[in-house]
């Protein structure tokens, strides 16, 4: 057991299984006083169950750390609000917030329902704001905390995972909002994109889906993954705010913001761009040397 975390309480939602479950270990093994939610459910959010939740404190009190479980749905105004409230009243404070909760319902974009798309949009999206927005309130409070949110690699851009995107595309962008919102208060909110080999990715549906950004998942394990969490959590990271780190087997990296990459002008006293304009300057502008990441191809040969 380490102490970079003494005296320091902290919440991960899905910590039941996979990263949350690596993740609440090593705060615990560095010192922290852990609350592990997990709703306990499949990958696809159906059947909770206390029992995820339950092991993992089981695990932590047998090493001699504290903890303490938290069964509520994040997804849940109330039942987030409450999952605050378990940390304020077991250990007084809180410190460290870790989003970590997720499920998946994968399907291409033509065949999606809306409740696959509600689903997933409401556990990682809505969920990560539930959280936060209620530990902000203390953080703000308290002047003081540090936030770590969960997005993916697949917040680029991927195939037959489109409610899962989307989500985790906003998850960027709440964590660079917070950041900036918080940051006076000196808390910092930062983001993780993980690659692990977990249940979440253990479906062949999801391994075939990352081809085609030309990514193949790491067969290591969630341990990799905890260490940059608990570092972002230490006072040595006070000044790294707003930022999302790739962490991966042995490598880590960090992405940097989107930004304009060319631009074309025209005086806005002559009026708006004609298609003419357009027609003339975009092939050697704007689209020159773009490329299409999914071409049209040919229809394929009917069965016989």
């Amino acid at each position: 057991m380490g102490d970079r975390l003494k005296g320091k309480s902290a919440i991960v939602t899905g910590a039941g299984r996979g990263i949350g479950r690596a993740i609440a270990m090593a705060l615990a093994q560095e010192g922290a006083s852990v609350v592990v939610n997990d709703f306990g459910v499949k990958r696809d959010g159906t059947d909770p169950a206390p029992g995820p939740a339950d092991e993992v404190v089981q695990e932590i009190k047998s090493l001699g750390g504290k903890a303490i479980a938290n069964y509520g749905d994040i997804s849940s105004w109330l039942d987030s609000e409450n999952l605050i409230k378990a940390c304020l009243d077991n250990f007084g404070k809180l410190d460290i917030l870790v989003n970590v909760a997720g499920i998946l319902r994968d399907r291409m974009i033509f065949n999606m329902s809306e409740d696959e798309w509600d689903s997933v949009i409401r556990v990682h999206l809505k969920g990560t704001f539930n959280c936060t927005r209620h530990a902000c309130v203390l953080m703000r409070q308290q002047r003081g905390g540090r936030i770590i949110n969960t997005t993916s690699a697949a917040w680029l851009g991927n195939t037959g995972q489109i409610n899962y995107v989307a989500a985790k595309a906003g998850i960027v962008n709440i964590t660079r909002s917070v950041a900036r919102e918080m940051g006076r208060y000196g808390v910092t909110c930062n983001a993780i994109a993980p690659g692990a080999a977990t249940r979440m990715t253990s479906d062949p549906t999801v391994a075939e889906a990352t081809k085609t950004k030309g990514y193949r998942p790491t067969q290591e394990g969630p341990e990799h993954v905890a260490p940059i969490v608990v570092y972002l959590c230490t006072d040595q990271a006070a000044n790294i705010n707003g930022l999302v780190f790739g962490a991966a087997g042995g490598k880590l990296s960090v992405y940097s913001e989107e930004t304009e990459l060319k631009s074309i002008y025209k005086d806005p006293s002559k009026g708006h761009w004609t298609q003419a304009e357009l027609e003339l300057l975009m092939p050697v502008s704007l689209a020159r040397e773009l490329v299409n990441p999914a071409p049209p191809q040919p229809p394929a040969e009917p069965k016989t």
